[in-house]
């Protein structure tokens, strides 16, 4: 036992990948399941098929997007970069006349600038091998997570294999269930990624933020990395509204704000309620506790996690007092509330 939790601490890395490709599989599965069942004069795709035309869907929609979306902002980016020179003592001549702008040493701005610009790029130099780690742990979690889809049945029944034949059927039962469970939440992902996406494309329309409908589109995919996602997408909206005027850039992060606030209050833990079925309290506390654990991953598979273990609690401790007493609970409380 000592020696395989000392492996488990020394692959840690990789058991994590391990998990993020098998959740992420298993919350696919269904989506190939449908595409399978599709007939088309009496054909039927295959596995590998149905996951390569769900691969392919994928990124032909994000070739397109990237297509459509990115030349005319690379330009814009180029002329900015071009006219930099000649726009510099305008933007300082804007900053100061922001309140304190003695205090915050506009005047010696440029060299600052110049030595922050000096730090930014020491720094993206000297972390490249992270960086290209982390792209190689991306692809190597989406080669898995295709196996996985490929060959993951196999594993599973070798796993319940090792239990003996009269567990073996209760066990098969609950992990079915919490796959169900599991699958939902790539459905109440989905729609607060769409949610915000709809809502930023138009508040950025409003506000005439350029490239609002881009910039729109980017907030709601990067959506699905918690926190983290969110923050890098705003600052570059922000970035994009600062060209124009600071009452735009204050207008992105005041409406990031309310919007923050609305997400995790209301919209994530009752989506996530109607389509995980978990309690808006076990889904704030999984992101905390996946975000402290394994940060943006953690993270990124917490409340599937979440209702996988709330499905084998359910089976395996939860006792029938406790559920007829959360029933009782239940009944109390919209008696009250009639009242």
């Amino acid at each position: 036992m000592l020696i395989a939790l000392g492996l488990a601490w020394k692959l840690l890395n990789v058991l994590e990948l391990v998990y993020l490709s098998a959740l992420f599989a298993v919350v696919l599965m269904p989506v190939v399941q449908r595409i399978q069942k599709l007939s088309i004069r009496g054909w039927s795709p295959s596995r590998p098929i149905a996951i390569a035309l769900l691969l392919g869907t994928v990124l032909i929609g994000l070739t397109l997007f990237l297509v459509v979306g990115l030349p005319p902002v690379v330009r814009d980016i180029q002329h900015f970069a071009n006219d930099l020179p000649q726009r510099a003592p305008a933007l300082i001549a804007k900053l100061k006349k922001l309140p304190l702008a003695d205090k915050l040493g506009v005047d010696s701005l440029a060299q600052r600038s110049e030595d922050l610009l000096s730090s930014v790029a020491s720094y993206l130099l000297a972390s490249l091998p992270l960086w290209v780690g982390r792209i190689l742990d991306l692809l190597t979690a989406f080669v898995l997570c295709i196996y996985f889809m490929l060959e993951g049945e196999y594993a599973y029944f070798y796993f319940l294999s090792l239990f003996q034949a009269n567990e073996r059927a209760r066990l098969a039962r609950t992990l079915i269930t919490a796959e169900h469970r599991m699958s939902g939440w790539l459905l109440g992902q989905a729609s607060l990624m769409l949610i915000l996406g709809v809502v930023s494309t138009t508040v950025f329309g409003i506000l005439h933020v350029r490239y609002f409908v881009l910039l729109g589109v980017l907030m709601g995919l990067f959506n699905i990395i918690p926190v983290a996602g969110g923050v890098i997408t705003i600052l570059m909206v922000a970035g994009v509204a600062a060209l124009d005027s600071w009452s735009k850039m204050l207008g992105v992060f005041i409406f990031y704000a309310i919007y923050v606030q609305l997400e995790n209050g209301f919209l994530t833990p009752r989506i996530m309620k109607t389509s995980v079925n978990l309690m808006g309290l076990s889904v704030l506390v999984a992101l905390l506790a996946g975000t402290a654990l394994a940060g943006i991953p953690g993270a990124l598979v917490s409340v599937p996690t979440a209702a996988l273990i709330a499905v084998l609690m359910d089976e395996y401790f939860v006792k029938a007092d406790g559920e007829q007493m959360a029933r009782e609970a239940e009944a109390n409380e919209k008696t009250a509330a009639k009242a």
